[in-house]
């Protein structure tokens, strides 16, 4: 694991920011995706599968180094954190008590040796030895361009007040959020909720922008 190449030590400006809201352009990444709706905290709803899938595929590519099937340009790398994209019809609130209406994509940051094709075998091989149904993972390719995050600290219940000072930054600094059908409300999740506790979250919280 030395030589693992982790996302989070070499891209601290992308994983790694301050409490205070910065402005950011992200660059070009490939991920996993997996697309869904509902309650994420559903045991057996389709937020739960959809990481039982994206963590398969990580480690089906990660530890293929021990198998028979060499990845042309693999090096060894520490899977990224888990990352989404959420929205709600029609625009509302994107924080709800009924968190039914959530819609989302989640995904997962691919090393940059990985392409379609290494996508489509990590996929195949993950469902024959997970026995699990991976059809509803995507490869995507993303650049989010212009960005406002921030690190939060705490329960994911209390984001609005890290998305009050993000608002106030866009606001001060005159710029416009720029979230829409494409540009979505992001989140990255440092933390394992299971093993944290709940007020020591970290998740940075990353807003599209516009000049």
């Amino acid at each position: 694991m030395a030589n693992a190449i982790d996302y989070k030590k070499e891209y601290k400006d992308l994983y790694l920011p301050k409490t205070k809201p910065m402005v950011i352009n992200v660059p070009e990444m490939r991920f996993a995706a997996v697309e869904g709706k509902g309650d994420p905290n559903d045991k057996n709803g389709e937020y739960q599968k959809a990481l039982g899938i994206l963590y398969s595929i990580q480690f089906t590519i990660k530890m293929s180094k021990l198998g028979n099937n060499k990845l042309d340009g693999y090096f060894d790398y520490v899977v990224p954190p888990l990352e989404g994209f959420w929205w709600v019809e029609n625009n509302e609130y994107i924080f709800l008590k009924d968190k039914s209406k959530y819609n989302w994509i989640s995904i997962i940051r691919l090393p940059e040796f990985v392409n379609k094709e290494i996508f489509k075998w990590a996929c195949d091989e993950a469902a024959k030895k997970k026995n699990i149904e991976t059809k509803t993972a995507k490869y995507i390719k993303l650049k989010e361009g212009l960005c406002v995050q921030c690190m939060h600290i705490g329960s994911y219940d209390d984001e609005p007040k890290t998305i009050k000072l993000i608002d106030d930054f866009i606001k001060e600094n005159n710029l416009k959020n720029d979230i829409n059908e494409k540009r979505r409300h992001h989140e990255i999740y440092l933390s394992d909720p299971r093993k944290t506790d709940i007020s020591k979250l970290k998740t940075i919280i990353r807003i599209p922008v516009k000049k």
